[in-house]
């Protein structure tokens, strides 16, 4: 896949080997069955620098990723956070990674703007790839978010 300027990316965190953990996963594959081509959609596993070049390439970045928070599990929330420091406390087993991304792509000056698509979880410790029922059940609603989502920033 190759990225061009003025193009929004949808990008799913996860480590779909910790069961609920792979969340973001899921719900980009969901977008990919549907056959959703409105934005590019991207499996970005537990995310990391080696993204930084790819996402600095897009103007709009959305990502999904599992929360561990206050919230149920399977409670689906978009947020626009601006630095690290504006994503929930215990975003996800790789939450270091991803935070420090952002924060390089702010710090060299070419930041897109990210939006999140939180989904809430109990625990993502337990080793295996399947999802809790809570947590599968959300996979509608967040692929329903990301098109609300892009749709209202196409239109703007």
């Amino acid at each position: 896949m190759t990225s061009q300027p003025n193009k929004i990316l949808v990008l799913g965190i996860g480590n779909i080997l910790l069961n609920d953990e792979g969340i973001g996963i899921h719900v980009v594959s969901a977008l990919e069955k549907d056959g959703y081509t409105k934005a590019d959609l991207m499996d970005g596993g537990t995310g990391g620098f080696h993204l930084l070049g790819f996402i600095q390439s897009y103007t709009t970045v959305v990502m999904i990723d599992a929360s561990l928070d206050d919230f149920p599990a399977g409670h689906v929330r978009v947020l626009k956070p601006k630095y690290a420091k504006d994503f929930p406390k215990q975003l996800s087993a790789h939450e270091v990674g991803l935070k420090d991304l952002l924060d390089a792509a702010f710090l060299l000056g070419n930041m897109p703007e990210i939006f999140l698509v939180a989904i809430s979880v109990k625990d993502f410790q337990d080793m295996g790839m399947d999802l809790t029922p809570e947590v599968e059940a959300a996979i509608p609603e967040a692929v329903t978010q990301v098109k609300k989502l892009i749709e209202g920033l196409l239109i703007n």
